[in-house]
């Protein structure tokens, strides 16, 4: 049986030296990247930007604001070319005719007025053979009134569609006349005829030699000798006599 030693039990891994130990401590510590104080070139380089970040952010901002207040008339730019776009695209030219023609203007009285047609030829400068015409008319008070025919001649400085075959006028008062030829003057909204006519509406029926209706003022004037049906005697004979 050996006898205890004076000395307190060792281990062996903890015999390390001071030198080991700080040499593992060293590996240990997290190893920081020491950041080195900017040169001249840099500073001047930062200068350049913030001097640059001064302008450019307030003029990016007032931009946008800028866009954000105008932008409710560019949208409305767009929908209105894409509507006229979509006018062009229904319109097609085939041996010199222009197929779904439409002529829009303004009269004497600013008042707005249209003329279509299924298809339109250029005979001259001046003139425009349509074929179906349709003419629609705005008076001062509001009323309109459309002209219809089979063909027609439009002159276009002077304003004068001229109709033949089947001319068909209908008022918004109920007034629908047909003839076979009939003049409208789109500059001043008068439309007359010196052919035969027939008129209905509310008040009745009227047959005469020749007509001429005013829009803008109200006006229709009838050429006899005549013949007027009124809506409370159609059950008597009919009387012929002048209209005006």
């Amino acid at each position: 049986m050996t006898e205890p030693s004076g000395r307190p039990p060792q281990r062996d891994d903890f015999a390390r030296s001071e030198e080991t130990v700080r040499q593992q401590r060293e590996r240990m510590a997290p190893s920081v990247a020491r950041r080195l104080p900017p040169n001249a070139g840099e500073l001047a380089r930062r200068r350049m930007l913030l001097r640059w970040a001064k302008w450019v952010l307030p003029a990016t901002a007032l931009l946008l604001l800028s866009s954000i207040a105008v932008w409710p008339e560019v949208d409305r730019l767009i929908n209105a070319n894409k509507a006229a776009l979509k006018d062009i695209s229904k319109v097609k030219v085939e041996s010199g005719n222009l197929i779904g023609a439409t002529y829009r203007g303004l009269d004497e009285h600013n008042r707005p007025f249209m003329i279509t047609a299924d298809s339109a030829h250029q005979a001259n400068p001046e003139r425009m053979d349509l074929d179906n015409p349709v003419a629609d008319i705005l008076s001062q008070g509001g009323s309109w009134l459309l002209v219809r025919s089979e063909k027609g001649v439009y002159m276009q400085h002077a304003q004068i569609l001229d109709l033949t075959g089947e001319v068909t006028l209908y008022r918004d008062d109920g007034l629908m006349m047909h003839s076979p030829v009939a003049d409208v003057d789109v500059r001043t909204g008068i439309i007359a005829s010196d052919s035969w006519v027939r008129a209905e509406g509310p008040f009745g029926v009227l047959d005469a030699k020749g007509y001429l209706v005013s829009q803008h003022e109200g006006i229709a004037q009838f050429r006899g000798p005549g013949r007027l049906i009124l809506n409370d005697d159609r059950g008597s004979h009919p009387a012929d006599g002048k209209a005006s």
